[in-house]
């Protein structure tokens, strides 16, 4: 039987067990949407990417334990890995069409290993207010809230961000896709925002590292500090660091990536 190879990756790290996997599947043509689906379920990580080279380029697609998503951060840092070290290796950038239109992924190498550095879209943010739903979710009351794709809640510190224990039945009833909270780092860590993002609707509690709610996490910080270059924590059990620039409604997300495992699907 003719397999599927797939490759598990840990992205925004430079570690296994770490960082945010994704499944990467490489089929040779596109399976059916409930077969992708059916994998995604199985895997039961945040998502899996599949790629299929078509001859305008490669087309890449997320699918969540839910369903598919219309942009994944870490699963196109792990997908950019994979193609750069299994299909093309000397290849440094690597074009993705997807349902957000073209994604650029450009490899650095430097002494501390690869940094992977993709220019997403910044999602649009308009206020909304904070609500009693939210407190009762969360389980603390934002300062601020805003809604893009996904709800964004403004924490007052960072203590109260880490501390979080959400009641994901009330989170599910929450705006917006994902819900992702955030603050200002402490002073003296070098981080400009400590975040979570939680994802119910998409069968999946907590994402460990998100890089689509960073689209929404950092335009935000960059607008109230004033710059452009930020670094962001996910402070998920797993953890991950991400670096950005944000400028002209694009965000540069950068990190590193480190291969898990490689195997074969065999679907029926």
């Amino acid at each position: 039987m003719m397999g599927m190879k797939q490759y598990v990756v840990d992205a925004f790290t430079d570690e296994v067990f770490k960082g945010n996997p994704a499944a990467v599947c490489l089929p040779e043509t596109w399976p059916s949407e409930e077969l992708m689906a059916s994998i995604a379920m199985e895997n039961r990580f945040s998502e899996t990417a599949f790629i299929v080279r078509e001859p305008q380029g490669y087309h890449l697609r997320w699918f969540t334990p839910g369903g598919e998503i219309d942009l994944c951060g870490h699963a196109t840092l792990a997908s950019a890995y994979v193609i750069m070290h299994f299909v093309e290796p000397d290849a440094e950038t690597i074009r993705f069409h997807t349902l957000s239109g073209q994604l650029t992924v450009t490899r650095f190498r430097g002494d501390d290993g690869e940094v992977f550095a993709m220019d997403f879209p910044a999602y649009d943010l308009a206020p909304t207010p904070v609500t009693d739903a939210m407190e009762q979710a969360l389980g603390a009351r934002p300062v601020e809230a805003w809604l893009g794709r996904d709800l964004l809640c403004v924490m007052r510190d960072e203590r109260i961000v880490r501390g979080i224990r959400p009641d994901m039945t009330l989170v599910n009833e929450l705006p917006g896709l994902l819900v992702n909270v955030t603050a200002a780092g402490d002073p003296g860590t070098g981080l400009d925002c400590v975040s979570r993002s939680f994802a119910p609707k998409c069968g999946v509690d907590e994402d460990p590292v998100c890089g689509s709610g960073h689209c929404h996490i950092l335009p935000y910080w960059s607008r109230r500090f004033g710059r452009d270059r930020l670094t962001a924590y996910q402070a998920s059990q797993r953890g991950g660091t991400i670096h950005a620039t944000v400028s002209d409604g694009r965000v540069s997300l950068g990190g590193s990536a480190a291969l898990f495992s490689i195997g074969e699907i065999l679907p029926d």
